[in-house]
């Protein structure tokens, strides 16, 4: 019987090329993800559901008993005493060690004494709290005659002991104690006793010479050639220092 050659090479008569379709590729994902199962809870009858925000509420008073905060230390105070600082912190014993957190410490930040503070939790039961304190630096009369003591950037600080030989800043007029703070801080090298301002100037006292200046800018500019002339009396203006012998 003669054969019959094709396209696709050579057949026995009566048969002939049936096309077979191409494979359907393997591990093809859908564009969207299926759900493989319905949820769990889905159509459980209304007292099951309750019974599991039961168990929640449960498990979440558990925590709370069986990880209480029971010891609390205190680092870096000075003035305030550490139960004091505890207090502050929002950290009693006894507290959910689980829910302390900065949110209950930023009662610090309502005393003036602390100037920045650090609270560590430590697993399991641990509250660790290192506060930075404000320290005195100038003593200033008040309008009304009042000392009081103040830190370097002007906060009030009560309480504050043995300050009698800090700086003391008074005057009279328009209040221009951050001027004379400022002042201080660029002649903290210099023994400064005192800075009075007025509306005409500022007047700062050595211990032996003086300083004057109607020109905060001036002052600050020129406050170096205080050393020049530790025990005169310096009048400093835009233009120059005058020194009295």
């Amino acid at each position: 019987m003669p054969d019959v050659t094709g396209p696709e090479g050579t057949l026995p008569r009566n048969e002939r090329v049936v096309p077979v379709p191409p494979a359907e590729p393997m591990n093809t994902l859908p564009d969207a993800p299926a759900e493989l199962s319905p949820s769990p809870r889905r159509g459980w009858p209304r007292w099951a559901r309750a019974l599991v925000g039961l168990a929640a509420v449960g498990a979440l008073a558990a925590s709370w008993f069986a990880l209480p905060v029971r010891t609390v230390t205190v680092s870096g105070q000075r003035m305030l005493s550490p139960q004091r600082v505890q207090a502050l912190a929002g950290a009693p014993a006894g507290f959910g060690w689980l829910y302390y957190g900065a949110w209950r410490a930023r009662g610090l930040l309502d005393s003036p004494w602390v100037a920045s503070a650090v609270v560590t939790r430590r697993f399991p039961d641990r509250v660790e709290i290192t506060v930075q304190e404000r320290t005195p630096a100038v003593r200033w009369r008040e309008p009304g005659g009042r000392v009081v003591a103040l830190s370097a950037g002007g906060v009030a600080l009560p309480g504050a002991t043995g300050t009698e030989k800090l700086p003391l800043v008074s005057g009279w007029g328009p209040d221009r104690l951050p001027d004379a703070l400022r002042v201080l801080s660029a002649l903290r090298g210099y023994n400064v006793q005192s800075v009075m301002y007025s509306p005409s100037g500022l007047t700062v006292k050595l211990e032996k010479g003086s300083v004057w200046s109607g020109d905060l800018p001036s002052l600050l500019k020129y406050a170096g050639s205080i050393s020049m002339y530790p025990n005169q009396h310096i009048s400093i203006y835009p233009w120059g220092v005058s020194v009295q012998e």
